[in-house]
């Protein structure tokens, strides 16, 4: 299992969106995704922070549901 990266928030964005999480509210630099599943609505608030600290992404990730492995197969 590889290390958590510490990236900018806009490659944590695009490979978010590249894994099918739509863009809710976008009023400010916090970007807000959302991804509807057939019985909730998966919702994750990337700040806007360069870089991200790792500990961040990793719970960002963990809110996505959505393991390392395939998160960095995203970028």
């Amino acid at each position: 299992m590889s290390k958590v990266p510490s990236l900018s928030y806009d490659r944590i964005v695009r490979a978010l969106t590249e894994g099918r999480m739509g863009t809710g509210a976008v009023k400010g630099k916090p970007r807000r995704l959302q991804k509807r599943l057939p019985d909730e609505i998966l919702k994750v608030t990337v700040p806007a922070h360069r870089p991200v600290k790792r500990s961040t992404l990793a719970h960002i990730l963990k809110e996505a549901r959505l393991d390392l492995d395939t998160f960095l197969a995203l970028l």
